[in-house]
């Protein structure tokens, strides 16, 4: 059994995205490589889950405009 490494954010916590996060064709209805939420853009975490093979968490953070991305730790940061 693995134990899952605890996320340091939280459902419903208040974050910026660190980075250009860009479409990598998990959004259908924007080009690949747009730009989803730009560095700085304040968005609201609204899942959190975790990538059992890497043993990551990953957060579905809803940016500005409604835009949901799915994100990891280093491609945020506390607001």
């Amino acid at each position: 059994m693995i134990d899952l490494r605890e996320p340091i954010y939280q459902w419903g916590q208040r974050v910026c995205a660190s980075v250009d996060l860009v479409n990598d064709g998990s959004h259908p209805g924007a080009e690949l490589e747009a730009v989803l939420a730009r560095a700085g853009t304040e968005g609201e975490i609204v899942n959190v889950g975790h990538h059992v093979d890497a043993n990551i968490p990953v957060y579905l953070v809803e940016f500005a405009g409604g835009v949901v991305v799915g994100c990891l730790e280093d491609e945020l940061r506390q607001v």
